[in-house]
């Protein structure tokens, strides 16, 4: 099946028009295409058991509902909508997940079934309307305090991170608290502590665990991995400890009176930990040391702590079945990975990867300020994309292109006209990049398709399809061009031609409104305040320029200049994405849902393995968007379905009473 573009309009008049039951107007899906011959063993993941993430929102029109179609379903299941227990729909809906209710109110109650030959279903519980097109989820915010320096500070909500903890098939949300004197490793100064808390949706917290004085507080120190790793149906959290670290339930670990810190902030002696902790209860299971020590400062390139402090992290299926957390340190000279296996009790490391061993020195300085996860080798076992080079499943280095150090990377299938995934990287190292800022390459060899000239330090790029004449995904980088100094950067296609001398901001790109391009997600930034005001825009390619469809109050973004939302997923209701961002005192999250109709049918972009581990390590370091690892756009196929096996098993279906 091949899905076609709708535009907002027509689809809300056919909507409107009642053929959101699956009338010929719309796309009919045919059944999922068989399988080609596999040319790699065919593996199954193991994978949490969603829920249908159902949501309801008062909208101009009526009410604006949507769900999952999960990643074992067939593309052309069939669901039926009830209102206060009665059934809406004449047909069952099979082009969509999404229905328009003009009779809905905000008392209305919904429930989503699916139309089986022999009997209707219950595909969800029932659900209520948003009175906004938002929910929020109160925080208990953490005192403020003074570090040894005298300087105040208090904290701010930053980053979030899902997973289900608790195994009801429903994403808990777990935040990272950064102080206001939180710092860059290149600075001095101390700061405060590091929270870690855990929320259900309605607010509900659950823990909180205090990283302790010893973990400084910094977009490169802390990086926690949220996920299910020894596949009992509920996640864990995994994080770099140290001396004085507490769990929820007040447990120390490591000397609770030590204070590494030195007279500027730093923390450069002293033990190193890694924590996993019960995701549910927020309680320590098992701890040991952290790999790589710190070891000699002057090995990671200088004496005061800025390279040697660098750490990324991922979850990565190396064996093609099972998850296994990847910590590393250090990437702008020295980079050494480590990949570990969770039992349920213990900790078990499986390999460690490092520049510096014999014959690994083409993999010297070619780290970025982030990491992803993708099986670019067709064998279902998943890499490191490491900036410019790749980490094989096993532990050896797969390639390194010698291009440098970077501060963004893009993975998927950005070219459908080829075979297998491309990356898009940001490069910031002129000498080793050979004057590119950025590069279009083969995900598996690391082969450059193509390039954009540079003058300097390039710092942001980002790749969607966000224009439809041209096939594949299109992609742009901020940074001038030395053949034309004027330019701040340029459009290019896919197969690599230049298409446009006009670009749009490139922190974020997000799947919004109701085609199947890429939206602009993006902020206005306040210069004194440090935070920005999230727009999202749609881009028109024939005026070349971003207009603003979405422009939440009251929020604003995270990581400074980054503007990056807390977290961007497909968390709700359909294949769209969801946007959650902090309010202006950091008192509450607010997840924000689209209420535009779409056409398209897509099963949730969490049971695609390459998006599910994206939204793992989305937030590391410097914040890069999720991306599936199939092409997601304009005259895209219908991607096959997921090989996953669930961990817990499916709730017993309850039969539709229609008496």
């Amino acid at each position: 099946m091949q899905i076609r573009r709708m535009s907002r309009t027509a689809a809300a008049m056919a909507l409107s028009l009642g053929l959101c039951a699956g009338a010929p107007a719309l796309a009919a899906p045919s059944p999922d295409p068989a399988p080609a011959a596999p040319s790699a063993p065919t593996l199954k993941r193991d994978a949490e058991r969603l829920d249908r993430a159902p949501v309801a929102v008062a909208a101009e029109d009526g009410v604006f509902l949507s769900w999952r179609l999960l990643g074992d379903e067939a593309m052309d299941t069939p669901f039926h909508v009830y209102r206060d227990g009665e059934q809406l729909t004449d047909r069952p809906i099979t082009g969509s997940t999404n229905f328009v209710d003009a009779g809905g109110t905000a008392e209305s109650v919904y429930r989503i079934a699916i139309d089986r030959p022999d009997e209707k279903y219950w595909a969800s519980e029932e659900f209520s309307v948003w009175q906004e097109q938002h929910t929020e989820i109160a925080l208990d915010k953490p005192a403020g305090g003074t570090t040894p320096d005298g300087v105040d500070y208090e904290y701010t909500a930053n980053d979030v991170m899902v997973g289900d903890l608790d195994g009801d098939g429903v994403l808990e949300y777990v935040l990272k608290w950064d102080p206001t004197n939180s710092q860059d490793n290149s600075r001095d100064g101390h700061t405060g502590n590091v929270y870690l808390d855990a929320y259900e949706l309605d607010g509900t917290k659950l823990w909180r665990i205090d990283l302790g004085q010893n973990i400084r507080a910094g977009a490169h120190y802390s990086q926690p991995q949220v996920y299910d790793l020894d596949s009992d149906g509920r996640a864990e959290v995994v994080v770099k400890t140290a001396d004085g670290t507490t769990d929820a339930a007040g447990t120390v670990i490591g000397d609770g009176e030590a204070d590494w810190r030195n007279d500027a902030g730093r923390i450069l002696e002293g033990p190193e930990f890694l924590t996993v902790f019960d995701g549910q209860k927020g309680t320590a299971i098992d701890t040991i040391d952290y790999t790589p020590p710190r070891g000699d400062l002057g090995g990671w390139g200088d004496t005061y702590g800025n390279r040697a402090d660098r750490f990324l992290s991922g979850v990565a299926y190396l064996d093609g079945k099972h998850p296994s957390v990847v910590m590393a340190r250090g990437y702008y000279t020295r980079a050494v990975l480590a990949a570990y296996d969770f039992d349920g009790k213990n900790l078990t490391q499986r390999w460690v990867f490092d520049s510096d061993d014999p014959g690994n020195g083409e993999y010297f300085g070619q780290g970025n300020h982030q990491l992803a996860v993708a099986d670019v080798d067709g064998d279902a076992k998943d890499e490191i994309v490491y900036g410019s080079a790749t980490i094989d499943d096993d532990g050896t280095g797969l390639y390194s292109t010698g291009l440098g150090h970077g501060d963004a990377l893009h993975v998927s299938d950005f070219d459908p006209s080829r075979e297998g995934l491309e990356v898009f990287a940001i490069h910031e190292d002129m000498s080793s990049s050979g004057d590119r800022g950025s590069t279009f390459r083969d995900a598996a060899t690391g082969e450059i398709l193509w390039s954009v000239p540079a003058r300097g330090d390039t710092g942001r790029g980002a790749m969607a399809d966000i224009d439809p004449r041209h096939e594949g995904a299109e992609g742009w980088n901020s940074g001038q061009s030395p053949e034309e100094p004027s330019k701040t950067g340029y459009m290019m296609s896919a197969s690599g031609e230049r298409i446009g001398d006009s670009i749009p901001a490139a922190n974020f790109v997000g799947l919004w409104d109701g085609d199947l391009l890429s939206e602009i997600v993006d902020h206005e930034f306040d210069s004194e305040t440090r935070t920005g005001a999230p727009v999202i825009s749609t881009w028109d390619y024939e005026a070349g320029e971003a207009v603003p469809i979405f422009t939440p109050e009251g929020v604003v973004t995270s990581n400074d200049t980054k503007g990056n939302p807390a977290l961007q997923a497909d968390l709700l209701g359909d294949w769209r994405e969801e946007l959650l961002y902090r309010t202006d005192d950091s008192s509450a999250l607010r997840l924000y849902t689209t209420v535009d109709p779409t056409e398209h049918r897509l099963r949730t972009l969490l049971s695609d393995p390459t998006y599910r581990l994206s939204i793992a390590w989305q937030h590391v370091a410097y914040n890069q968007p999720p991306h599936t690892g199939y092409f997601l756009g304009e005259g895209m196929e219908t991607p096959p379905a997921p090989a996953l096996t669930y961990t817990t098993r499916a709730p017993r279906a309850e039969r539709v009473d229609e008496d």
